[in-house]
């Protein structure tokens, strides 16, 4: 990345933030639903499997922080706020990366409100793993905001169409990716939609890591969590342009 679209990502990236630092409790806020699947999922579980189940609550609330993010963009266009931040003289790519990014801050600050609450509760907490599993998931984040956004824009005056769109694609991800039930004993039509699943590999990766293993899963997350980025970025900087 260029100095020039470094700088131009961390404006937007700051530009975006700034109603979160107004209003800091909206990430309290976006604490219930992560808390309310641990609080009823939990119990059915049997003794240490917090660790198996905490990562998959961690990738869950960063897909739907993320994958929410084409609705902010849908009413800027509406406000023109958005026409605005497109004539101004910054790399395209650097509006969807720090938009994107600006939607990982409270996903990180919930993680670290959900481990806070677990790791007393039979947690094992591996920092290291933990760091590198939360760049990973960065990493993910920014292709799943950069799709977000790209289908608010082909959207554009049919909110219908995003909401349809994006929810129809969410649950079927989190399902197929065996975030609240493993997927490992399941007919074979569903493991092999699962291994289609770029969600999965992202999921297998955190729960290695949060358990302290830096592995062949880690390295398949990071492989998918590029790939997600890199198509993210290439239809959001098209669909952008698009708009000019």
């Amino acid at each position: 990345m260029s100095t020039a679209i470094f700088t131009d990502t961390m404006t937007v990236f700051n530009r975006e933030l700034r109603p979160l630092r107004r209003d800091p409790l909206a990430i309290i806020f976006g604490m219930i639903q992560p808390l309310i699947f641990l609080g009823l999922f939990s119990p059915l579980l049997p003794d240490g499997s917090l660790q198996w189940f905490v990562p998959g609550i961690v990738v869950m609330t960063c897909l739907f922080s993320t994958s929410f993010a084409g609705s902010a963009l849908m009413a800027e266009m509406q406000t023109g706020a958005h026409e605005r931040m497109l004539v101004a003289p910054i790399a395209r790519s650097a509006l969807l990366v720090g938009r994107a990014l600006k939607e990982i801050v409270p996903t990180f600050a919930q993680t670290a409100i959900i481990l806070l609450i677990v790791t007393p509760f039979s947690f094992e907490l591996h920092l290291p793993g933990v760091v590198l599993g939360l760049i990973i998931l960065a990493i993910f984040g920014v292709g799943i905001g950069a799709l977000s956004y790209s289908l608010a824009i082909v959207a554009e005056g049919q909110d219908w169409l995003f909401w349809t769109v994006q929810q129809t694609l969410l649950f079927p991800m989190l399902l197929l990716a065996g975030i609240l039930l493993p997927v490992d004993h399941a007919p074979g039509w569903l493991q092999a939609m699962s291994d289609c699943n770029p969600l999965t590999y992202i999921v297998n990766a955190e729960r290695a890591l949060f358990a302290g293993t830096i592995g062949a899963d880690a390295a398949w997350g990071l492989v998918a969590a590029l790939g997600v980025a890199a198509l993210g970025l290439i239809l959001g900087v098209r669909a952008m342009r698009k708009t000019v």
